[in-house]
Formats: structure tokens, sequence, C-alpha cells
């Protein structure tokens, strides 16, 4: 007993140790700040920056970039509006919205994201006419709303005759189909591979509309100063060298990468198509410009 005494008094009294918690948390809050943090979903257009951490090339480069992990994009972008992360994964038309309310964006890359127009096949819908009265998932006030809005021009069905369901969580949106809470969806990928497996129909696919409206961007604001410069700098290069290794290799070599960030398995990863990963890039002036007629109207 009196040995356990002299260990106990020898030892960090609980306000000490409390203490040292603190000054834990604010050095890793220091950190933290320091980091330029880029909000990621778990899609296919994100492949190349997990890519780029789990194989160290930000590391390799000397630069401090952490991915910060949403679900919707929503959310990523409202992280991003009160600078808890620099940089987001998104869309032109978000971001073009976000620039029309006055946030100073930097475009840094276009992404290859397309997006899918899927059914539940248990509504029994095989063309995009047959979706009236029918509920489609998307997000509001971004690409995959005005997707959604073409692919219902595009039947000549009113804007009233089908209902569109905010439905933000990509994983949820997913989920809510293999349920079948939900008649149709705009799907990226993995998302849309899985649900292509379940034998869900395809009614329509943004690639053959030529819109490329995937990108990456970054708070303005949040970019001064030659420290966020170097890491500006350093996230283009370990980008580009990551989009190099995908378009070498296929994407069969990172099918644990895929698992680990989207909860892709080996059946979902065969499903996907070949992609091709660019490099950083502005968009086109011609996608910007859909978005802005579109976010117009």
């Amino acid at each position: 007993m009196v040995a356990v005494a002299l260990l106990s008094a020898c030892g960090p009294s609980k306000e000490e140790a409390r203490r040292l918690s603190r000054a834990e948390r604010q050095r890793l809050a220091r950190e933290d700040s320091a980091a330029l943090k880029v909000g990621v979903l778990p899609t296919m257009d994100c492949l190349p920056i997990f890519l780029a951490k789990e194989r160290r090339l930000f590391d390799t480069l000397g630069v401090d970039i952490r991915p910060k992990a949403f679900t919707a994009q929503l959310d990523a972008e409202e992280a991003l509006r009160k600078g808890r992360i620099e940089g987001c994964m998104g869309d032109v038309v978000r971001a073009e919205r976000l620039m029309k309310r006055g946030m100073q964006l930097r475009y840094v890359a276009a992404t290859n994201t397309y997006w899918q127009f899927i059914s539940n096949r248990k509504a029994r819908v095989r063309e995009l006419r047959q979706m009236t009265d029918k509920m489609v998932a998307m997000s509001n006030h971004s690409a995959t709303d005005m997707l959604a809005q073409m692919c219902i021009d595009s039947a000549k069905l009113k804007r009233d005759d089908v209902f569109r369901v905010p439905v933000n969580d990509v994983n949820i949106r997913l989920l809510m189909l293999k349920n079948n809470e939900m008649d149709a969806m705009m799907l990226t990928e993995p998302q849309a591979a899985e649900a292509r497996l379940f034998k869900n129909p395809v009614l329509m696919d943004t690639r053959k509309k030529d819109l490329l409206m995937g990108a990456i961007y970054f708070n303005e604001k949040a970019l001064k100063g030659k420290d966020r410069q170097k890491q500006m700098e350093a996230f283009v290069k370990a980008y580009n060298m990551a989009c190099d290794s995908l378009n070498r290799n296929g994407l069969k070599p990172y099918a644990d990468i895929i698992w680990k960030y989207m909860k892709a398995d080996k059946e979902v990863v065969e499903e996907l198509p070949k992609m091709n990963f660019p490099h950083a890039a502005k968009p086109r002036q011609k996608d910007i410009d859909a978005a802005r007629r579109w976010l117009g109207k």
C-alpha cells in the first residue's frame, strides 16, 4: 500500500493531465489550421486525391494536405463557407451559384465526373417519358438538378409532372434505390455502377451530352500567403501524378483504395468503365456558360 501511494504521488495529477490534454488539443488544432484541407466525397472523381494521400505523394512534396470526408456536397460547401476547409470537390453549377452569392472561388481542376439518370427496376420505367408522377432524387441547385431537368425537358414532360426530391447524401440516395423508396435518381460512379449491378435501367448518360460539370474549387480568400501558394502548387503536382498513375495502370490495382474510401467491392470495381483522369485545368468555358444559363432561369 505504501509503494502504491508513493507511485501515485509521483504520477501526474488530474489537473496536470487535463492541462497536457488541452495542450495536445491546441497543438493538433494549430496543425490542422495550417494544413490545406480539401473536402472530398465517396465518388470516383476524388480517386486521384485518395491515391495521392495513400501513396504519400503530399508528404513526399513536403506539404500537409488533408482530405476531409463528406457524404454530401452541400455539407462540404458549408464547411468551405465557414472556413473549416479551403477547397472541395463539387460541380460547376454549385460553384457558379456560390460565386453569384458573393464567394470568391478559384477553379483548380475540371474532373471526369459524369452522371447517369437511373430508374428503379421495380418502378417499370424504361423511358424518360414514363416518369410522369414519379420521384427522382437529386441535389438542389447542383449539376444533378440541372441534368435531371434536362432529362424531363427532353421527354417533353412538364416541370410539375416529375417530383424532384432533394437527397444530398450520395450513399443514402443509392440506399433509397436499393430499398425501392425512390423511382429514379442521378448517380455518379461508383454508386451508378452498383445500381447497374442490380439491373436498374440507365435512362440518360451525361457523357453523351458533352457536359463536363465536375470541378475542384478553393476559397480564394483562404489561399493568401506564401505557405498556401506552396501547398496549392504541391496539391496540383500530386494530383497530376496520381492521374498519371491511374491512366497508366487502370482502376483494378487501386481496388483497395476504392473500397477504403467508397466502400465499393470487387464486383462494383469490375463494373466500372475505363476512365481517363485529366490533369488539373480550369473547366471548359462552355460548361461554365451552361451552368450560368441554367442558374439564370
